[in-house]
């Protein structure tokens, strides 16, 4: 149990140190890493949860994320790189990446339920943080048109996840 309330921890430092760092003005490159970087994040994790869940419904939702979170980043890329934006690393995308790491680190040590609710507990506290990002961060510092309209129409796909996973988190209780 111990290693649950640590990846808890984890998992709430993550979403105080996105939140802190987000709070700061962003340029569309800085946007593109963070999008990039949050949805590697999700893709990471799903092919681990694909792999380890004991549950089919878990990994039904993993893959979903492996599926939907892959192609986001694929339509920023394709965006980017159409506009000629590089993408900028800044403090948001690399505490995105590092608690992913952390995330999976933790993670790779369940097994069986205890890590279906652990992975699926962090997909409900990590949609949340990366909707609040794009609320009150990202759609409203994006200064290319393009890049907002991304932004605005995957927003939906992220507030479904967040409701799968609270669906699926309620079930593994």
């Amino acid at each position: 149990m111990t290693l649950l309330r640590s990846l808890a921890a984890g998992c709430s430092l993550l979403a105080l140190t996105v939140a802190a760092h987000a709070a700061t003005a962003v340029t569309d490159a800085q946007i593109a890493a963070i999008v990039v970087a949050a949805n590697q994040v999700d893709v990471d994790a799903g092919k681990l949860a694909a792999d380890k869940a004991s549950s089919s419904e878990v990994k039904g939702f993993a893959n979903t994320m492996v599926t939907d979170h892959t192609a986001v980043n694929q339509s920023a890329v394709g965006l980017v790189t159409k506009l000629k934006v590089t993408p900028e690393a800044n403090d948001t995308s690399r505490a995105l990446t590092a608690g992913g790491d952390e995330n999976l680190a933790a993670l790779r040590k369940l097994r069986g339920k205890e890590f279906d609710r652990a992975y699926v507990d962090h997909e409900v506290t990590y949609h949340e943080q990366v909707l609040s990002a794009i609320d009150t961060v990202l759609i409203p510092n994006a200064q290319n048109a393009e890049l907002k309209a991304l932004l605005v129409k995957v927003r939906p796909a992220f507030v479904a996840h967040l409701e799968h996973a609270k669906h699926l988190q309620a079930s593994l209780r």
